[in-house]
């Protein structure tokens, strides 16, 4: 009788070991501020994978700048810091320039996941920072050129930049600079607002989507058309963190996150054209480059970035490897 109450009660414990040890759990930060729509969507990404991961595998989320900085959450996912990150690859372009396939691409995640263009950036990613490219979330959206004042053309129809106080970032500097020509502050996203307000800048480039929640529409009244580039944001797991998950933990979290690369791509599609029609009704003004003009800026911005991502990656050990590769599979060409 005592050795099968025994028996009983060490069965119990193991079973309820086993219980507490099924469900992992991975800390998670996100680059933008939770008024952002770009935040948001990954915040629903979090409640889809703690619904379907529930005793298997859920995420606990940290915070958003204000935990770690904005810059310095790559470097905290590379180093364990943290386990996933919700950032934009331009954020750590110093380690990855083939993140210029996705700034560059004419596609979204739903095409780059079919050509198997994700699954070669994964494995880029493990290779070069030592994380888990979970998926290439909020894709397809385009970038425009936002000004305070009504900007300039030349006599062939270009946009002059020369007399702008644009502020730049990772994404699109190089389109700026060696394209444009134009002189350029880079500043965060989160100063922005300030740097508008006190005139340290008169110009930015942004999303189609988001710049009401920023509150930037306040200083800003002209969209430059026609848009180019794409957003770069997903997510990243440190090697280690996704490697210490079961397989089933690792099926849920990839499917879900493939689940929100579609079905994010196909609503920020939607909310873009809403949200540039809603900034028009309140009184913003499109100024539209047209035919030579308007193919010589789209070219322009297209060819900054794959000829910097070229050059970049000539000085990694890796050389141009991918580099045609990648073109192709991100790419609807």
């Amino acid at each position: 009788m005592k050795k099968t109450q025994l028996c009983a009660f060490g069965l119990a414990i193991l079973v309820a070991s086993g219980t507490a040890l099924a469900e992992q759990r991975i800390t998670a930060v996100h680059a933008f501020p939770t008024s952002l729509i770009y935040t948001q969507s990954f915040l629903e990404f979090v409640d889809k994978l703690n619904e379907r991961g529930e005793g298997v595998i859920q995420i606990d989320v940290r915070g958003g700048p204000e935990a770690i900085g904005l810059s310095e959450q790559p470097d905290a996912v590379r180093d364990g810091v943290v386990d996933m990150a919700y950032t934009a690859a331009s954020f750590y372009a110093g380690s990855l320039p083939e993140r210029d396939a996705m700034i560059s691409s004419n596609a979204n995640a739903i095409h780059a996941r079919e050509t198997g263009g994700l699954d070669l950036m994964n494995e880029i990613h493990q290779e070069k920072m030592g994380v888990y490219y979970l998926g290439w979330f909020d894709s397809g959206v385009s970038y425009n050129l936002y000004t305070r004042n009504e900007p300039s053309l030349d006599s062939d129809g270009n946009l002059d930049v020369s007399g702008l106080r644009l502020r730049s970032n990772p994404v699109y500097d190089a389109f700026f600079t060696d394209f444009l020509g134009a002189r350029i502050t880079s500043i965060d996203t989160t100063e922005v607002y300030s740097a508008l307000e006190r005139g340290v800048v008169d110009a930015t480039g942004w999303t189609q989507i988001g710049l009401k929640n920023l509150g930037w529409d306040e200083f800003l009244n002209y969209r430059i058309e026609p848009s180019f580039y794409s957003t770069d944001m997903g997510a990243i797991i440190n090697l280690d963190s996704w490697n210490a998950l079961s397989e089933e933990a690792q099926q849920i979290l990839q499917e879900v996150a493939i689940e929100h690369e579609r079905s994010s791509a196909e609503r920020f599609r939607d909310v873009a054209r809403e949200q540039m029609a809603e900034l028009e009704e309140d009184g913003m003004t499109v100024v539209e480059l047209e035919g030579e003009a308007a193919e010589r800026y789209l070219e322009g911005a297209r060819e900054a970035s794959w000829a910097r991502m070229r050059s970049q990656m000539e000085r990694h050990s890796m050389g141009l490897t991918h580099y045609e590769d990648l073109i192709e599979k991100f790419n609807d060409l």
